[in-house]
């Protein structure tokens, strides 16, 4: 069992290239153990690069990025990613969909695609049914998750993600393409989990405020693959810092934790 991680992320003067193009620049953000933060930009600012090389899938150019206190390019990350839960569209691709949702979400605590190659006790089928009824969807266990709906499908890769009782937990826009409802219910339980002491440090990308769970911490705002603002949530999600970040005039409001954004 590795020691508990002093921090959960340590971006230090990172700068990604893509030819001809400079991804992030600069980039300093430290994520402390059990914070929830927020990561909000428009289309092209580096959001996506950032969750990349959050979760050890990227390494960057210049500078130095650690997660869970192991420093990449000197760390297995096949060893290290087990320690993360993820939540990306990406991954819905990769899953068969005549698999059941339970055995989505069960073969998430041992990195798996499908539950085939692997034995899974009755504690581990426990498990995973439980995390589909804590978000109110146990229902939806044996049902192919071919045939949820995106919002269904969410909440499936999120009790996914949480199987193996990760240290870090990165969601990559979990709320895209859902209808109001699906994505007050995704948001709502993100919420609870946020407010839970025992959930772990948490990153959600997103280009919504109104996306932004109640109990959430911190945020950080890119523009252009630099850092506009860092900090607890209150100081960066402000009309001067969202203005700056997104290129035009915008006033930000919040009421029952939960924030708004409209053109000024």
């Amino acid at each position: 069992m590795p020691p508990t991680p002093s921090t959960a992320l340590r971006f230090d003067a990172v700068d990604l290239d893509r030819p001809d193009l400079a991804v992030l620049r600069a980039v300093d953000w430290l994520v402390g153990a059990g914070q929830r933060w927020v990561v909000l930009g428009p289309n092209g600012s580096g959001k996506t690069t950032m969750f990349e090389l959050a979760s050890g899938y990227l390494h960057p150019t210049r500078g130095q990025v650690s997660i869970l206190d192991q420093t990449l390019g000197r760390v297995d990350v096949r060893r290290l990613r087990e320690r993360i839960g993820l939540v990306s569209t990406a991954l819905v691709k990769k899953l068969l969909p005549g698999i059941t949702a339970s055995e989505v979400v069960v073969s998430g605590g041992r990195g798996a695609l499908e539950p085939w190659w692997q034995d899974y006790g009755p504690q581990d089928w426990a498990r995973a049914r439980g995390l589909l009824d804590a978000a109110g969807f146990g229902y939806l266990a044996d049902r192919p998750f071919g045939f949820l709906s995106d919002g269904e499908r969410q909440q499936v890769l999120l009790a996914r993600a949480l199987m193996g009782r990760p240290e870090l937990l990165l969601l990559d826009e979990p709320a895209a393409g859902l209808d109001v409802g699906g994505r007050e219910r995704l948001v709502g339980y993100l919420g609870r989990l946020a407010t839970n002491p025992e959930h772990p440090a948490t990153v959600m990308v997103t280009h919504h405020v109104e996306e932004i769970p109640a109990g959430f911490t911190h945020g950080l705002l890119l523009r252009e693959g630099r850092v506009v603002a860092a900090g607890p949530l209150e100081a960066v999600i402000t009309d001067a810092a969202m203005s700056e970040a997104f290129g035009l005039p915008l006033v930000v409001e919040q009421a029952a934790g939960r924030w708004g954004c409209r053109a000024g």
